[in-house]
């Protein structure tokens, strides 16, 4: 199936040369990130590495029919697991009076809101790139889409899946037990060449955008399975240079999910919920709604002040895969609306039963035409993180944010664009 696949890929890149020159576009972005102390595991307070971003597009047919290509790369100075490339999107778009036929390598996005991407399923999430979930992997998709006034549907065939990377044992932001992703099984018998399915109709018109979503297929996340030589295991400890690993399993879900955004002036209302079937032992529901206020003007000047609240909610609790099963997010985004398009965002996330916090500063600026800082911040207050023992013999399920206690840091990234 993947050979089958980027043959055509091939073919179709081939065939578009044979019309037009490419409009090209490249980036290169050197980041630096100094963490606030040494790793829990003793990994290092300083990381950098070296990122590509290629860009190029051909058109042809009056612009009915494109091939755009965008190969990633990624060098890293500690963690071998992010070093890593991938084709971000290798993909030919037929446009046709109210059709749009996309078939290849893409990117896809659902959903509205800050805290939490609930209902964002047809990519694979990148976590190697950003924790909170705002990249992703390149996704073997065949895309039908028909629009007409304020309708849009779109059908999803998913023809190959892409297993979610985890840092290795020498990098930031990780388990407190390394996720051996050469071991990854599955529930479908045919493993990552299962097909999987996903539709979703919009409803544009009058400030409301509402969106009804499916999917039914290999689920994105997986479940970690934890690995232990019990002959290792003594009183209060592991063997010395012993580590046990946890084992990724990916199980058949099926997901309905719902998005909403409401404009009226200043206001955003969001809302992004899903009902989920196949992940764990029981069907479970996720939302993260709130709103946003935008100030335009503020304190007499040309910037925009936005003002965010949101909540959310999994009905797992203590259960949840993730950190944010009952917590309330305040942000605020600036937009300096200067010629360097200069903007800031901080964002504090809340549990509401326990004294947990996350906070994440984001600000990116244009120094000249072709160089762009940006800049990020994470603060994670939680408890200490536990030993690698401590986790088997008794895990926190309240603090879920405690494995990354001591992953708190400051991080820049200096981008050359051609």
């Amino acid at each position: 199936m993947r050979t089958v696949t980027y043959g055509a890929l091939a073919a179709l890149g081939l065939t578009a040369t044979a019309y037009a020159a490419p409009a090209l576009k490249a980036e290169v972005g050197l980041e630096a990130t100094a963490y606030f102390q040494d790793g829990t595991q003793d990994q290092s307070s300083k990381q950098a590495s070296l990122r590509l971003l290629g860009d190029a597009r051909w058109d042809w047919n009056g612009r009915d029919d494109s091939f755009t290509l965008k190969p990633f790369a990624r060098l890293d100075s500690q963690d071998r697991e992010r070093s890593h490339a991938d084709v971000r999107e290798a993909l030919w778009l037929h446009a046709r009076g109210p059709w749009q036929t996309r078939v290849g390598i893409g990117q896809t996005f659902w959903g509205v809101t800050e805290g939490a991407h609930v209902v964002d399923i047809v990519n694979q999430t990148d976590t190697l790139e950003t924790p909170e979930g705002d990249a992703r992997l390149g996704q073997p998709m065949l895309n039908v889409g028909w629009e007409r006034e304020a309708h849009l549907v779109d059908v999803f065939v998913l023809p190959g899946f892409r297993e979610r990377p985890f840092a290795g044992s020498d990098g930031r932001l990780r388990l407190p037990w390394v996720v051996n992703t050469d071991a990854a099984t599955y529930e479908s018998g045919a493993g990552r060449n299962h097909v999987d399915l996903a539709a979703r109709y919009q409803f544009s018109a009058n400030g409301l955008r509402l969106g009804l979503s499916g999917f039914r297929g290999t689920s994105r996340e997986p479940e970690l399975q934890p690995v232990v030589d019990m002959t290792k295991v003594g009183p209060g400890f592991f063997a010395p240079g012993y580590q046990p690993e946890l084992q990724p399993y990916y199980p058949q879900i099926t997901q309905w999910g719902v998005d909403l955004q409401l404009t009226r002036g200043d206001w955003l209302w969001k809302l992004e919920a899903i009902d989920r079937d196949g992940f764990g032992p029981k069907r479970f529901h996720t939302a993260d709604a709130g709103l946003e206020y935008t100030q335009v003007g503020v304190f007499g000047s040309r910037c925009d002040l936005g003002w965010l609240l949101e909540g959310m909610y999994d009905s797992r609790q203590e259960q949840a895969t993730h950190p944010f099963e009952h917590d309330v997010l305040l942000g605020w985004r600036l937009a300096f609306n200067d010629e360097a398009s200069s903007d800031l965002l901080l964002a504090v996330l809340r549990d509401t039963e326990h004294p947990e916090t996350y906070v994440r500063l984001k600000g990116s600026t244009r120094l000249n035409d072709r160089l762009k800082l940006a800049v990020e911040a994470r603060v994670l207050a939680t408890r200490d993180p536990q030993t690698p023992f401590a986790v088997l013999a008794s895990p926190d399920l309240d603090y879920k944010l405690r494995s990354f206690g001591d992953d708190s840091h400051l991080r820049a990234e200096l981008t050359w664009f051609y």
